[in-house]
């Protein structure tokens, strides 16, 4: 084929964009295939996934050890992440168990942590705690006594983390988070920095994290925050799905599988 000068002027001005682009689709490809890497369950097949915390954990699960059928394991975000894993990766046989007190602060976690989670053979455990840590100071704020503060949260979390993951496969630390969508309230503003200290536990010692107040602050653009409870803590069967569909991202899971 014979080129006019013009043609080729043509086509050198424009084999700067047509090589971006040939690069871009390069690009594109090579992180499909990084990402294709690391897609998967974090969870090996028969893995045991012990999941602690407070009554936002508990939703009423059985004692001493909340495992089973019915609402053995709760009504709540554990149930829902354990049907998710159940109905998507029938073939893995993932067990979940419920740990979770109401009322518990991460105190009440460290006095019960051995018998409770580690006598238990936990292949990975998920904590999500903070929540009476943070609200025994805005609804008893003479009960000093009850009160957790940042400082004594951030320790006791990471002495929790630290027991526990010589012996664990992985780890999922969660953030508290509080149903009101107004980051200037006090309430809000303190389970922030709780939230905080959680996430730079989370990178200090490379756990999976999960920021659970930032997928509920979307749901919160929509809803009024006490039609997904009236105490802003507690979630109903909304905020329960929000948060254990942040979880299960965090674990790896296909939602197209």
């Amino acid at each position: 084929m014979t080129m006019t000068r013009r043609s080729v002027f043509r086509f050198v001005a424009g084999a700067p964009a047509l090589a971006a682009g040939f690069g871009g689709l390069v690009r594109a490809q090579e992180a499909a295939k990084s990402g294709d890497r690391r897609k998967g369950l974090k969870l090996a097949a028969r893995s045991k996934l012990v999941m602690v915390g407070d009554s936002i954990t508990d939703a009423g699960r059985a004692r001493p050890v909340g495992e089973g059928r019915g609402d053995a394991i709760g009504k709540g975000y554990v149930m829902m992440v354990a049907a998710l894993l159940g109905a998507v990766y029938p073939d893995q046989w993932i067990r979940i168990v419920n740990q979770g007190i109401s009322g518990n602060t991460v105190r009440d976690l460290k006095a019960r942590w051995q018998t409770d989670v580690l006598d238990l053979s936990p292949d990975w455990v998920s904590i999500m705690i903070g929540a009476n840590d943070v609200w025994r100071q805005f609804d008893s704020p003479r009960q000093t006594e009850t009160h957790v503060l940042l400082e004594e949260y951030e320790k006791t979390l990471e002495e929790l983390v630290l027991a526990t993951l010589p012996q664990v496969k992985g780890m999922v630390l969660i953030t508290p988070f509080y149903l009101e969508p107004n980051r200037a309230d006090a309430m809000r503003a303190t389970m922030d920095r709780y939230g905080a200290a959680v996430r730079r536990l989370a990178e200090k010692h490379r756990t999976l994290f999960v920021d659970s107040q930032a997928p509920l602050d979307e749901v919160l653009k929509t809803y009024y925050p006490a039609s997904l409870n009236w105490d802003l803590v507690h979630p109903g069967h909304i905020a329960s799905m929000v948060l254990a569909r942040a979880i299960v991202d965090a674990i790896g899971f296909d939602w197209t599988r």
